[in-house]
């Protein structure tokens, strides 16, 4: 079991001053990640993240997305980009919506793949999760 799915995390969400629905009340048990109640929650908050990133800061490709969520001061940023775009079936720049559920769990999916290498949530968890954010 990866370290994002012990934790119901398999986005790896750093902690930091929000407090996400669905966290643990007890975040002893990492130092660095936030730990979820369940799975739906940190896939939840994966793509709540994601959502802000083309809200917020305009982010509509896989490569600005990745950017911001794996800097390559601690990942192969390059290698992360592509894989996710091969998964998405697009080029690392072109434009995506991540507003539009089918893009977003396939984005989402794509993110936990990499991130755990391999995706063990079957397919109405991630569209649960992703429903929830978007509502």
């Amino acid at each position: 079991m990866t370290r994002g799915e012990r934790l119901n995390n398999p986005g790896n969400i750093d902690r930091n001053a929000i407090k996400w629905q669905g966290m643990c009340a007890d975040q002893s048990s990492d130092p660095r990640f936030v730990v979820f109640n369940t799975p739906e929650d940190g896939i939840r908050a994966l793509a709540k993240v994601l959502l802000s990133y083309y809200r917020k800061h305009g982010l509509n490709t896989v490569r600005g997305i990745i950017n911001r969520w794996a800097p390559s001061t601690e990942n192969d940023t390059s290698a992360y980009i592509y894989h996710v775009a091969e998964l998405l079936t697009v080029s690392p720049d072109a434009q995506i919506n991540p507003e539009r559920p089918e893009v977003l769990e396939v984005l989402v999916t794509a993110i936990i793949r990499h991130e755990n290498g391999r995706n063990v949530y079957d397919d109405d968890v991630i569209v649960k999760a992703v429903d929830s954010a978007l509502a």
